[in-house]
C-alpha cells in the first residue's frame, strides 16, 4: 500500500541509446530542443495517470557491431511496447528460446565493454555484461536485495549471419537491467492475499482473515492492471506464502483487464467456476485491493466473470477483510508514558489523562518507574516491563486492575540481556524479545500462556527488537551477530499450527531489509505494506526510512532527518487505503520533547507531562 502523505514522487525519464522517449501528457507538452538530460518530477498522484513516460525502442542499425547491438538490446527491453524490437537483436532460434519472464538481474551498470573489432573472417564472439548485482527479482515479480559485494558476469554470443549482419545468438535467460532503468520501467505495486487459517487459535475469539500486502515489481506503463491481474492469480512470493493463502484456484488465468467510465475493472477469468458466491466474493475482493492500489481513485469496483457465474466486489463491501482490518478501533490513539513516574497517559491533542487501572497511577515514591510498555491494538490490555527488564507483565486496562498481576514471562537476566521490544498483533498475541545470551529467543504470549518461537535460518545471530504487523503474518526484526555491533533489519513470515491445546509457532522466510542500516533505534509498521525504521547509515546521522516488507526502500516516502530522536511511532490504522496516514510521532532523547510530523514538517507538541515514551498502540 503506497504512502497518501501528499509527497512529491520523483522519477527519473533517461534517454541511452537508441532509446527514444516521448512526454505526453493530457493537455500538450513540450520537448526542451537543447540541454541535457533533465530530471522529470512526477507528483504522486498524476505520475501514472495524467503524465505518462512511454519508452519507445530502436531496432537494430545494419550493419551494428556486436558492442552496439549489445546496448541496443539493454536499452530494448526497457521499452513499453513488450518484446518484440528486443527480439529483432537476436537470431531466430535465440529469439523464440529467450524467456524475458524469467526474472530481472539488476546491476548497478551494465555498460558493455569495449572491444577490438571482429576480424571479418569470424563468424562468433562473445561479449560479457559484468557489474555488481543490486538486486534479483524473481519469476514471480518479488524483489530481493542481494547483500555484500555480488559480482556477476553474463556472456551473449554473438553470430554473423549469411548477410553479414551480427545478431545475439546465445544469452542469458531473464532481463538484465541497470538500476536506474530498473527504476525507471518497474513500479513496486502490492498483491493482496488472506492471512493463512490458525488451526491452534480456537477458545481466542474468531480466526481473522484480513488481506494481507505482498509487495511485487511490474512495468509501470506495459498494462499495468491486467499485469497485476495476472500477478495475483499466479499466488504469493515464496517468503510470505506459508502465511497466506488464495481464493483463486490453481489453474486460473486473466485475460484482460477494462475500466470503464465509472471506474469498473472488468476482469474476466478462465479456468474458474465463480457459480459460488462466497468464493467468487473473496476472489473479487482481492482482486479490488489489488487493482485500487495501481492508482488511487482509479478502480472503485471489481466485476469478475467466468463462464459460469459472476460477481463484484468493492471498498465498502468486505471492511472486515481489508488491509489493516485488524489495527485496532484504537490504533489511532496516541499514548505517552510519563517519565518522573511511569504513568501511561492518553493523549488528546495537547491534553492527558491517565488510562484506567494500576497503569494509569502513579508509581510510589522511591519506586522504580515500569519499563516500555506496548498498547493492545483495541485499547483493552498493555503489555509493560519492569524497568529493570528482568518481568513482563500483561495488565487490562480497566478499573478493576488495581495491582500488577503475576508476570507472564521473567528473563533470567536484566538490563540490556533482559526482554525487549512488547508488541502485539491484531489477534491479540504478544510478542517479546528475551535477549538472555545463554537462551536467546522471541517469545508469544497467548492469554497467559508463553511460547517460544523458533526462527528459521537466523545463522546463529540474536534477534534483538522485534515489532509484529496488524494482520500477525509478518515480523520485523532487528538482529545482530555474535562478535558484531551492526543491528540489521530483517522480515519473515509467521506460521501457525498445532492444536489449541498444543499451540505452534514459528518464524520462515527471514530476508534482509536495507542493508545500509547498521544501526537501528526504533521501528513501527506505518502501512499495511511498510516499516517506519529511525537508524543510521555507516558514518552518517539517524534518519526515518520507510522501508518495505520486501527489504528495499520506498520511493514513495523520501527518508526524514532523525537526528537527536530517541524513537519514531507510525501507525497502521486507516479507515480505508486514501486515508491520510496518522501523523508520526518522536521523542527526542534528550529532553524528552515529543513531536508530530504533519505534512512534512516537525511541530513540536506541548503537553502537561514530561515523556519517556510517546507510540501508538501496537
Amino acid at each position: 500500500m503506497r504512502r497518501t502523505s501528499g509527497r512529491p514522487d520523483p522519477r527519473l525519464a533517461a534517454v541511452a541509446g537508441g532509446v527514444l522517449v516521448a512526454l505526453l501528457a493530457g493537455g500538450c507538452a513540450a520537448m526542451p530542443d537543447s540541454g541535457g538530460i533533465t530530471k522529470v518530477e512526477l507528483s504522486q498522484g498524476s505520475a501514472d495517470k495524467n503524465l505518462q513516460v512511454r519508452v519507445f525502442p530502436v531496432g537494430p542499425a545494419k550493419g551494428a557491431k556486436p558492442q552496439d547491438l549489445l546496448a541496443g538490446f539493454l536499452d530494448a527491453v526497457t521499452a513499453d511496447e513488450g518484446y518484440d524490437t528486443a527480439r529483432k537483436y537476436l537470431t531466430e532460434e535465440a529469439a523464440a528460446a529467450w524467456n524475458p519472464d524469467a526474472g530481472i538481474t539488476v546491476l548497478s551498470a551494465t555498460t558493455p565493454p569495449p572491444g577490438p573489432d571482429v576480424p571479418e573472417t569470424d563468424a562468433t564472439t562473445t561479449l560479457s555484461i559484468t557489474g555488481q548485482v543490486v538486486a534479483d527479482v524473481d519469476p514471480r515479480h518479488t524483489y530481493e536485495l542481494v547483500t555484500g559485494q555480488s559480482t556477476k558476469s553474463s556472456d551473449f554470443t554473438f553470430l554473423r549471419q549469411k548477410d553479414g549482419e551480427w545478431r545475439i545468438d546465445k544469452l542469458p535467460p531473464g532481463l538484465i537491467m541497470n538500476e536506474t532503468n530498473f527504476r525507471n520501467s518497474y513500479r513496486q505495486v502490492d498483491r493482496y492475499f488472506y492471512t493463512a487459517p490458525d488451526p491452534s487459535a480456537a477458545g481466542f475469539g474468531p480466526a481473522p482473515d484480513v488481506l494481507v500486502a505482498d509487495p511485487i515489481y511490474l512495468r509501470r506503463r506495459t498494462d499495468p492492471l491486467t499485469a497485476a491481474a495476472k500477478a495475483l492469480v499466479g499466488g504469493p512470493s515464496s517468503w510470505l506464502g506459508p502465511a497466506v493463502r488464495t481464493a483463486f484456484p490453481s489453474g486460473a488465468s486473466v485475460d484482460r483487464v477494462g475500466v470503464d467510465d465509472s471506474r469498473v475493472a472488468h476482469v474476466q477469468l478462465g479456468g474458474a467456476d465463480l457459480a459460488d458466491s462466497v468464493s467468487c466474493r473473496r476472489m473479487a475482493t482481492q482482486l479490488f485491493y489489488t487493482l485500487a492500489e495501481q492508482g488511487k481513485g482509479q478502480v472503485e469496483k471489481v466485476e469478475l466473470k467466468a463462464q459460469r457465474g459472476g460477481c463484484t466486489a468493492g471498498r465498502g463491501d468486505s471492511p472486515f477483510t481489508g488491509p489493516g482490518a485488524l489495527s485496532g478501533s484504537d490504533g489511532a490513539q496516541q499514548y505517552l508514558q510519563r517519565s518522573d513516574n511511569g504513568a501511561l497517559m492518553l493523549v488528546s491533542d495537547t491534553t492527558t489523562s491517565s488510562v484506567r487501572g494500576v497503569l494509569g497511577k502513579p508509581q510510589p515514591a522511591g519506586r522504580t518507574p515500569f519499563g516500555p510498555v506496548a498498547v493492545r491494538r483495541d485499547g483493552s490490555q498493555a503489555a509493560v516491563l519492569g524497568r529493570d527488564h528482568h518481568q513482563l507483565y500483561s495488565v487490562p486496562l480497566s478499573d478493576n486492575a488495581v495491582a500488577l498481576p503475576d508476570p507472564v514471562l521473567t528473563s533470567a537476566h536484566t538490563g540490556d540481556d533482559g526482554l525487549a521490544s512488547p508488541s502485539w498483533d491484531g489477534r491479540g498475541d504478544l510478542w517479546v524479545v528475551d535477549r538472555s545470551p545463554e537462551d536467546p529467543r522471541v517469545v508469544m504470549v497467548r492469554g497467559n500462556r508463553t511460547y517460544t518461537v523458533p526462527v528459521e535460518k537466523l545463522n546463529g545471530q540474536s534477534v534483538q527488537m522485534l515489532r509484529v504487523s496488524s494482520d500477525g503474518a509478518r515480523i520485523a526484526l532487528v538482529v545482530k551477530g555474535p562478535s558484531s555491533s551492526v543491528r540489521s533489519l530483517m522480515f519473515g513470515a509467521i506460521v501457525h499450527g498445532g492444536t489449541p491445546e498444543a499451540p505452534t509457532v514459528r518464524i520462515v522466510g527471514l530476508h534482509t531489509a536495507a542493508p545500509a542500516i547498521t544501526d537501528v533505534a526504533s521501528l513501527s509498521w506505518a502501512e499495511s505494506d511498510q516499516l517506519l525504521v529511525l537508524g543510521k547509515e555507516a558514518d552518517r546521522l539517524p534518519q526515518l526510512h520507510y522501508i518495505s516488507t520486501d527489504g528495499s526502500p520506498s520511493s514513495d516516502a523520501p527518508a526524514q532527518g532523525g537526528e537527536g530522536m530517541a524513537t519514531a511511532e507510525a501507525s497502521e490504522s486507516r479507515a480505508n487505503v486514501l486515508t491520510q496516514a496518522p501523523p508520526v510521532l518522536a521523542l527526542q532523547a534528550t529532553e524528552g520533547r515529543i513531536y508530530r510530523l504533519t505534512n512534512s514538517q516537525w511541530r513540536e507538541v506541548t503537553l502537561p507531562d514530561r515523556a519517556s515514551a510517546f507510540f501508538y498502540p501496537g
